[in-house]
């Protein structure tokens, strides 16, 4: 497999995706392949300027090009994952990343959580919808939407999770063709999100704070007699875990309990996997939960692990596909280019899982950069 091969093979992928979204004209066509592989071949920052400067068209057509809000990034993107995820359980994956941002006129830029300085920091967040595979451990983007701040927020009558869940179900048809259960966070597991998104037909795993209150579901039968049969046997206490009620997994580096429940903060039953490490220590458990409260314990520990492959996506972004370089206050223009960074790195991984390339996505980002080096270079010396 030649270096040659492997740039035909990245615009070859671009191409094809770009089939599947509807009215396409030739134009946008040719100016969005160009990008999309300069995304990947520019080796300092992905501005306006540098695309003007490697690419095939002036600085004002990419400037155009990216004012494009009508792309659909989802038929995009989930032509690639439905061609290169294989494994049978899927699932959608969210969470949100800090963007650094500075600019008065800069829209919906406030103080976001920035989990690498582990504080609120002044910028953008976006939050990405990707799709995991549990079976390979593997996560394609499905597309990303920038957050508003507290100022837009408080206009539109709504909090930061009710704005996450209003989206997802705006988007409803699109995810649940893919799956329709939902992998976040442990700031996802409230209420106020997780009761929306069960009414609209989704399944959220989640992650519990230790000190949750959780009830044993009861073992009574009904008596007959007058009165609703009692609810719970009790709260449940971690430290001393009923194991008769649990179901145990083997699994590495700890001890797996699987177990339905009552918790009382979402007001509904769910499937429960604790989590103990090796060294025996009773107050490091770890609480995953699932809203199907029929789910298999390990299934439910599965999910919640692979929805971490989300994040290396953000973290290749940023380190190789400039996904923090956009200098544009347009907000179609940030849109546009946060999601064509993410598409860079959906590329990259789609060529690089191909039995004969062995190429990684930091080597396959140096390879392209080579390439459009040579390919100026011969291009120059045919012209002298």
């Amino acid at each position: 497999m030649t270096k040659e091969t492997l740039l035909m093979q990245y615009q070859s992928e671009c191409l094809s995706a770009l089939k599947s979204v509807a009215n396409i004209q030739k134009p946008f066509e040719k100016t969005f392949m160009d990008t999309m592989k300069l995304f990947m071949a520019i080796p300092d920052r992905i501005n306006f300027l540098q695309l003007g400067r490697y690419g095939c068209f002036s600085e004002q057509t990419y400037r155009n090009l990216f004012e494009h809000e009508t792309f659909d990034w989802f038929a995009f993107n989930g032509s690639i994952i439905s061609k290169h995820l294989t494994g049978k359980r899927k699932a959608i994956a969210i969470d949100p990343s800090y963007i650094p941002k500075s600019g008065k006129k800069t829209p919906w830029i406030g103080y976001f959580w920035s989990g690498c300085a582990g504080e609120y920091k002044r910028g953008l967040e976006i939050m990405g919808i990707g799709v995991i595979d549990i079976d390979n451990h593997e996560c394609m983007t499905l597309g990303s939407i920038q957050t508003p701040d507290c100022k837009t927020l408080d206009n539109m009558d709504k909090n930061l999770v009710d704005w996450y869940s209003c989206y997802l179900i705006s988007r409803k048809d699109k995810l649940q063709s893919i799956s329709r259960t939902v992998v976040a966070d442990a700031f996802f597991s409230k209420e106020t999100f997780i009761t929306p998104m069960c009414e609209n037909d989704f399944h959220v795993i989640s992650r519990f704070r230790n000190d949750v209150v959780l009830y044993y579901p009861t073992l009574e039968k009904k008596t007959g007699k007058r009165g609703h049969p009692k609810w719970f046997d009790g709260r449940i206490d971690f430290a001393k875990l009923d194991l008769t009620r649990c179901k145990e997994y083997e699994v590495n580096k700890g001890k797996l309990y699987g177990l339905r429940v009552y918790a009382k903060a979402l007001k509904r039953y769910v499937s429960l996997a604790v989590w103990y490490p090796m060294d025996g220590r009773t107050d490091k458990w770890q609480l995953y939960f699932s809203t199907d409260d029929s789910m298999d314990g390990r299934e439910v520990l599965d999910y919640y692990r692979t929805r971490f492959q989300l994040e290396f996506c953000f973290r290749d972004g940023k380190q190789h596909a400039g996904i923090t370089n956009c200098q544009s206050t347009d907000f179609r223009k940030l849109d546009f280019h946060f999601n064509a960074s993410l598409v860079a790195i959906n590329l990259v991984k789609a060529i690089c899982k191909k039995p004969e390339i062995t190429y990684s996505i930091p080597l396959a980002s140096q390879l392209y950069t080579m390439l459009i080096y040579l390919n100026d270079l011969f291009a120059y010396l045919k012209l002298t």
